[in-house]
């Protein structure tokens, strides 16, 4: 799987209402792995994923927010949107992401 892929997978799980959470954990070891990879829109529709699947994978969550806090200036306002609201829903606490964006 490439990175669209893996967002996508767990993307559609979260719609579909199925916590799938070996696969959810499998895909967030492997997103950590090749975190580099993911695009903007990736990144914000796999923690959206997580959040609506009730999986709060925080070491994930952490590399993610780190990630787009580096390229913060290429991330447009919808990514941005939903990555912060799957940090608020999952109750994970991104200080310096939040305040690079306020």
């Amino acid at each position: 799987f490439n990175s669209q892929a893996m967002a996508n997978t767990v993307w559609a799980f979260a719609t579909a209402g199925i916590a799938a959470r070996t696969l959810f954990e499998a895909i967030a070891a492997e997103a950590l792995r090749r975190i580099n990879e993911f695009n903007s829109q990736a990144m914000a529709n796999t923690v959206w994923a997580f959040a609506k699947a009730g999986i709060a994978a925080r070491t994930l969550f952490g590399a993610i927010a780190a990630e787009t806090f580096r390229r913060i200036n290429k991330v447009n306002s919808q990514e941005m949107a939903n990555t912060v609201w799957a940090f608020a829903t999952a109750g994970i606490a991104a200080r310096t992401l939040f305040e690079a964006i306020a």
